[in-house]
């Protein structure tokens, strides 16, 4: 795959594979959208607005300087921003491959971490010397005051420039909650939104706080994706239980959306409200909201991949990859996209 470099949300040159449900395969610029959804069908997106969540500063104990990706909370309630749980580095920043990062100094319970306006204080290491929990000190206010004013957009190596807050924000951008950008709904623009609706396309959202994608270390991104927490408003239901009463398919603006959607459906039935996504979702997912998925391009072995992996069985993705390879599609957050209909089976 050739890496996305520069973080333009809609390029004009974008591509877009459309995988049907018989595992038939068709090209198309991504601008065609619309032309593969059909009357009745929902869209929904993640409306969750991405936070600078990558924090520098210095290890009190030894001095030694470190770097602080959030990566999860317990709620996406406001003042539920004491604790985070974050993934750690050495010195250094993103123009260095995040798996050649040095690891930083060793991570003990009760070590003081000074980032810039923040303090925090490790609560416990979970399992690996780079995952942790963390604790800020001050008042609910006060922290965000500090992420807001120090931290940095994670970002990778691939992206050369420094991203600055609006370029992971997506068109819908709402409640601050995510750590990574809900990337698939780069997609979305006002004239996108128009014509959804003249084609009597519906469209919804949810709140999901998307995780990282990707820690540096193969036994952590094993881990991946890490537990997420979301948010279903009642209308999003309603809109969901109205299209499939009409015939309608349910399509999802990332696999954010799929993971929030059909763990609030693991139960049996879709319920509005707060939850955290703790399933991995791969081939032995039955599905139970989502008919159709759009996607970044990724590729074998990665967490989105196997969430993929639902949708349609291996040898279609196997056939998939190849075209995506063959005809130069840009993977990572900028890049080109897949729509998948959930395959026969």
């Amino acid at each position: 795959m050739i890496a996305a470099t520069s973080p333009v949300h809609r390029p004009p040159h974008a591509q877009l594979l459309v995988v049907d449900s018989m595992g038939g395969l068709q090209h198309a610029a991504r601008t065609e959208l619309v032309r593969f959804l059909r009357p009745g069908d929902l869209v929904v997106a993640n409306d969750a607005a991405t936070i600078p969540g990558s924090l520098h500063g210095r290890h009190e104990a030894s001095g030694a300087e470190i770097e602080i990706r959030l990566a999860g909370r317990r709620s996406l309630a406001f003042d539920d921003v004491g604790e985070f749980t974050a993934v750690a580095f050495g010195a250094g920043d993103h123009r260095t491959p995040t798996e050649n990062r040095p690891s930083p100094p060793l991570l003990q319970r009760g070590d003081r971490l000074i980032l810039g306006p923040l303090c925090a204080t490790v609560l416990q290491t979970l399992g690996h010397p780079r995952w942790l929990t963390v604790a800020f000190e001050g008042d609910p206010a006060d922290v965000w005051a500090g992420i807001a004013n120090h931290g940095r957009p994670i970002q990778y190596a691939h992206v050369e420039q420094r991203l600055a807050l609006w370029d992971v924000w997506t068109r819908v951008a709402a409640m601050p909650v995510a750590f990574e950008p809900p990337s698939a709904g780069f997609v979305l623009d006002w004239q996108l939104l128009a014509s959804l609706q003249k084609r009597r396309i519906g469209f919804a959202t949810v709140t999901h706080a998307a995780g990282i994608s990707s820690t540096g270390d193969s036994d952590l991104d094993r881990r991946l994706p890490l537990d997420e927490a979301y948010r279903i408003p009642r209308a999003t239901v309603q809109a969901i239980t109205q299209a499939v009463d009409r015939g309608g398919r349910v399509v999802a603006l990332g696999t954010t959306v799929t993971r929030a959607l059909e763990h609030a459906a693991s139960t049996g039935e879709l319920r509005a409200g707060d939850g955290v996504a703790t399933q991995r979702i791969g081939p032995t997912t039955e599905l139970r909201v989502i008919d159709m998925i759009l996607s970044g391009v990724h590729e074998s072995g990665e967490s989105h991949y196997e969430l993929l992996r639902a949708f349609a069985d291996d040898s279609v993705l196997r056939r998939s990859s190849a075209a995506l390879e063959k005809h130069e599609y840009r993977n990572h957050e900028f890049g080109d996209s897949v729509l998948i209909e959930r395959q026969v089976r």
